[in-house]
């Protein structure tokens, strides 16, 4: 049998935008819950900063457990999280957009509907702009709903809550292995730090192979230019997750490639995302085509003689000099600012190559271990999304 499917905005009592505020050190204000706090389906609430606001801002946007907020802007636009417990007071930013369901749906069904292939399908035809995507609350209360029996969407929530916890399972042992190797890069370059000079990320670029740049701004490159096929356009999305993943199909022609080459990307640079989702770094693999960036990323190419891509790429996300320049520099509580002259300036100790060659073993070795759990975390990834592609076509599956 075939179920109805209704309009988001017929089962839900509050569809709606956070709050604008700044993330302060402040113990007694509540948690404000950002874009960048959620992280792999999780939150870290004690690392989620406070914020100063009226008691009747904490009343309209104070979350609750069985909210489900998600990103409205940016990468990671249309990517949800479902506040389970909550023991604290916490309020959500103004990037995020809170869903509170009524009675008649169950929380869980809909939460994993925002992660169907159906939901994704609309959801991408809503957002507007291709490099800086976003939707609205109004859009959102027009997305369908397959809608079955209450009793009969708690049956699949449950059965596929099963299945998305063998798959988190697989991501917590990946988990485990990058705070080991966040532990090694401690130990060799924190704990037991030699007084290496200090020079700066401008001063181990490559100058001949462009040293550090953006890609193309404004009228270089519009959003009209891209083509079906032909040289890839890298965005935030190839770096968000802090490794280079393909993500949104984005080409230009070869001959506007000609005029563009200066921003051409080569294997083993550096990656910083700069825009939308800020901070995010990411190594080119080797096997990359031509290919080239855009405005939203700062692409690095090193001396080798200087620095390694994935000793640097350690560096930006785990030694505390790299990480308190940041939090210093950066503008903006909600979605931090970076730009090239920033990080040109960030300070970068000169630890010899052999040093920093040793650690990049390491790595590489805790990396092939990755890629082995991340191909168990495929197959369960592909059965997780044959369930909810099952169950959220509108058809009614025997138990």
């Amino acid at each position: 049998m075939s179920w109805p499917t209704v309009f988001l905005g017929d089962v839900t009592e509050r569809i709606d935008y956070g709050l604008t505020a700044s993330a302060i050190d402040n113990p007694n204000g509540p948690r404000f819950l950002r874009i960048t706090d959620i992280q792999n389906d999780s939150v870290n609430w004690n690392t989620v900063p406070s914020c100063e606001c009226s008691k009747h801002d904490i009343k309209d946007n104070e979350l609750q457990v069985g909210d489900i907020v998600f990103a409205r802007t940016g990468a990671t636009t249309g990517k949800s999280y479902l506040i389970r417990e909550l023991s604290l007071t916490a309020v959500f930013a103004s990037y995020l957009i809170r869903v509170r369901a009524k009675p008649c749906i169950d929380t869980l069904y809909l939460s994993h509907f925002f992660k169907s292939g159906f939901y994704w399908s609309q959801i991408n035809s809503m957002a507007n702009g291709a490099a800086q995507p976003g939707v609205n609350s109004s859009k959102l209360k027009n997305l369908q709903i397959p809608f079955p029996p209450l009793e009969e969407q708690k049956r699949i929530a449950a059965i596929l809550d099963k299945a998305d916890a063998i798959r988190q399972k697989r991501q917590q042992a990946i988990a485990l292995a990058d705070d080991f190797l966040r532990s090694v890069f401690l130990d060799m370059f924190v704990r037991a730090a030699d007084n290496w000079t200090v020079k700066t990320i401008d001063y181990i670029a490559d100058k001949e192979k462009g040293g550090l740049r953006t890609g193309p701004f404004g009228s270089q490159l519009l959003h009209s230019e891209f083509v079906d096929s032909g040289i890839p356009v890298l965005g935030i999305d190839n770096a968000v997750e802090n490794v280079f993943k393909w993500g949104k199909a984005r080409f230009i022609t070869d001959e506007k490639y000609k005029s563009l080459s200066r921003y051409t990307v080569h294997p083993e640079d550096v990656l910083i995302t700069i825009m939308g989702t800020c901070g995010r770094c990411a190594v080119v693999p080797d096997d990359i085509p031509i290919a080239i960036n855009t405005k939203h990323l700062c692409c690095i190419s090193l001396d080798y003689k200087k620095a390694l891509p994935e000793f640097l790429h350690s560096y930006y996300l785990f030694h505390p000099m790299s990480r308190q320049y940041l939090a210093k520099v950066t503008k903006g509580a909600i979605m931090d600012g970076l730009n090239m002259g920033l990080i040109k300036a960030m300070p970068f100790p000169m630890v010899p190559i052999k040093l920093q060659e040793k650690y990049v073993e390491i790595k590489m070795n805790v990396l092939s271990s990755l890629d082995k759990q991340h191909l168990s975390e495929s197959n369960q990834e592909d059965l997780f999304n044959s369930l909810s592609q099952q169950f959220f076509v509108g058809k009614c599956l025997t138990a």
